[in-house]
């Protein structure tokens, strides 16, 4: 049995096993929260190597809001997608098919990884009112703070490549490897969020369907970042940021509203690159208030 967070209940699903729908050849598995004749609607990407489960204490707190959380291509219970590399034109791709799909109408929100897929999207034309992006890659993860890490990482899933296949996946998935990961971008000091964001980790970032998928979605990770989308996402955006994240300091996520024709920002004190687990509660709030009728009227 997984390990509850703290503070947040679960949302329950209205299929509790999640729905599929065929999206670009393959099955996309995703799941919907909140109230069927909700005002707003949000179609949320979750961040690389996790699956919608990452999300759940933020549609937690949006009791209101009609969420719609998919499984990335390869990720979960998502299949990936056939005879297609899964670089950001496939992601791109896959996430508007699943915005005509699913929900037209449909704000989206991207965390982590999520973020470069939405602003690919959007920027390319996915018809969205409005965009919020949590923790988003706001400059090359190679240059954060913790570049070193990353380039480690890379080495990491390289090896994951090149070994033979039984040994490259076994090493892919070694719980050691995730848990140090874990570790170092938990930020903070509660024992009980600490073990949390432990069992989350050590529970979904090892579902993702083979190496091959793994290995594209991590080169997509780095080789983009939201800077090259921004100037042409004229929607209102919201940023979500961390004053302490690891991937995308502080100073270059102030460059990066700057980019954007319409943003603002919300920044959170004390947390890094896990908002989404350990401050939920700011977020939601931020999210409710950026999608109030009075907020929508103003711009």
């Amino acid at each position: 049995m997984s390990i509850p967070h703290p503070e947040v209940p679960a949302p329950h699903a209205l299929t509790p096993g999640g729905d599929r729908v065929e999206i670009l050849g393959g099955q996309t598995a995703y799941w919907t929260y909140g109230p069927a004749d909700a005002a707003v609607t949000v179609l949320a990407v979750h961040g690389f190597r996790g699956d919608h489960h990452g999300l759940a204490a933020i549609v937690g707190l949006l009791p209101d809001l009609r969420v719609i959380v998919p499984d990335l291509p390869g990720f979960g219970d998502s299949s990936p997608l056939p005879g297609r590399r899964h670089d950001i034109d496939a992601y791109r791709a896959w996430l508007t098919e699943v915005h005509a799909t699913l929900a037209p109408e449909a704000v989206i929100l991207g965390h982590s990884f999520g973020s470069i897929v939405a602003s690919a999207a959007v920027a390319a034309g996915l018809p969205t009112s409005r965009l919020i992006l949590i923790n988003p890659i706001g400059a090359p993860a190679l240059e954060g703070p913790r570049g070193v890490l990353t380039r480690l990482a890379v080495l990491y899933y390289r090896m994951g490549a090149r070994l033979p296949r039984r040994a490259g996946e076994w090493v892919l998935r070694q719980r050691a490897i995730v848990r140090g990961m874990s570790v170092a971008m938990a930020k903070t000091r509660r024992r009980d969020l600490r073990r949390y964001i432990h069992d989350q980790h050590d529970r979904y970032f090892s579902r993702f369907a083979d190496r091959d998928v793994l290995r594209e979605a991590f080169e997509t990770s780095v080789r983009n970042d939201v800077r090259a989308f921004a100037p042409e996402i004229t929607q209102p955006t919201l940023l979500i940021v961390a004053e302490r994240d690891d991937i995308t300091p502080l100073s270059a996520q102030r460059r990066l509203q700057t980019l954007f024709p319409d943003a603002e920002s919300v920044e959170i004190p004390e947390v890094g690159h896990l908002i989404h687990y350990e401050t939920p509660g700011p977020a939601a709030a931020a999210i409710t208030r950026f999608l109030a009728p009075s907020a929508a009227g103003t711009r």
